[in-house]
């Protein structure tokens, strides 16, 4: 099947992007109750599973459907600015109280005991959400947030660039195998909707989405702006294990464990795995991770009885660079 969206000039003025870390928690459901069906990012499942037995997730996991037909539009709004927090997307969805039922009953109503109790209470239902979110968010999302982002920024830049050289056409012509576009229509290669969509005059928003793989995912209904979340280039390398020696320059600045470490958070990890791989004492390891993360090179998440640490996007980026010469 194929959805064809139908772009006036207006709506070519109005394309824009945005990153949405609620979009990403979503997603990312899908990932964590299937694996097998996202091999791409089974290796970020296995690594999450096992800390999300000690969370509390079953309003959310009702909400994302496995196989997934259709998410309820308040569970992840299309974000109103470039780069969102997750503090201001959840303001978003618990202000969203008034479309719960309508948004419920759109995807085929409240089928279980919890999404019941939601659709009766909506206000108490979206605070449970909220928290359980978090939970979520701290188990399985942040620790690898500053990779995710980087990921995502650099895809809007690519598409930024297309755009500034050879206008939506060459921006749009590329973004994912399913989706072409010819003479003013984006066609989606779409598993359970099709015909034609106006765009109403709002415009396109692109949402890159690393969870979303396989798949591109789209909201056409009104009172959402019409978007499109579809999976940026390079996922496949985000989990893959990188070279662990530390450029020679950032080892003079840092010294060579504080390097060490850093170069091994390629993954988050416990304070006892990096000890290992180091070659430390754990009380060692954790005494170089706080004097790290006072200098916002990485940071300590807590979910239940783990703690893991992983780098920022400033060390990601020290990493990277390439010395002179």
């Amino acid at each position: 099947m194929t959805l064809d969206l139908t772009f006036t000039a207006r709506d070519i003025a109005n394309i824009r992007f945005a990153v949405s870390p609620i979009g990403e928690v979503v997603a990312s459901v899908r990932v964590v109750k299937d694996p097998s069906a996202h091999p791409l990012l089974r290796p970020w499942a296995e690594q999450v599973r096992r800390r999300l037995r000690d969370v509390d997730w079953p309003l959310l996991s009702d909400l994302v459907p496995v196989p997934t037909v259709a998410i309820a539009g308040f569970t992840c709004t299309p974000p109103a600015t470039s780069m969102p927090d997750l503090d201001l997307e959840l303001a978003t969805m618990r202000s969203a109280g008034h479309r719960v039922r309508s948004d419920l009953d759109a995807v085929g109503g409240p089928g279980t005991k919890l999404l019941r109790a939601l659709y009766d209470d909506p206000d108490e239902g979206l605070a449970r959400l909220e928290r359980e979110i978090r939970d979520y968010w701290a188990a399985a999302m942040a620790p690898y947030w500053p990779r995710l982002r980087s990921l995502l920024e650099g895809e809007i830049l690519y598409r930024a660039r297309l755009l500034a050289e050879g206008g939506a056409q060459r921006m749009l012509a590329d973004l994912d195998e399913a989706v072409t576009w010819d003479d003013g229509t984006l066609r989606l290669r779409h598993r359970y909707v099709s015909g034609a969509r106006s765009l109403r005059g709002l415009g396109l928003l692109l949402v890159p989405c690393v969870f979303a793989w396989p798949r591109v995912f789209s909201v056409t209904t009104p009172p959402y702006q019409p978007t499109v979340r579809y999976p940026p280039r390079g996922i496949a390398t985000l989990w893959e294990r990188r070279a662990v020696d530390p450029p020679r320059a950032l080892a003079a600045v840092l010294g060579g464990t504080r390097a060490r470490l850093l170069a091994e958070l390629d993954q988050p990890a416990s304070t006892r795995d990096l000890a290992q791989r180091a070659g430390l004492s754990e009380p060692g390891a954790n005494q170089h991770l706080t004097a790290l993360r006072r200098a916002g090179l990485c940071t300590a998440h807590r979910s239940g009885r783990y703690v893991l640490y992983a780098r920022t996007a400033v060390a990601e980026a020290l990493l990277a660079v390439e010395p002179p010469g």
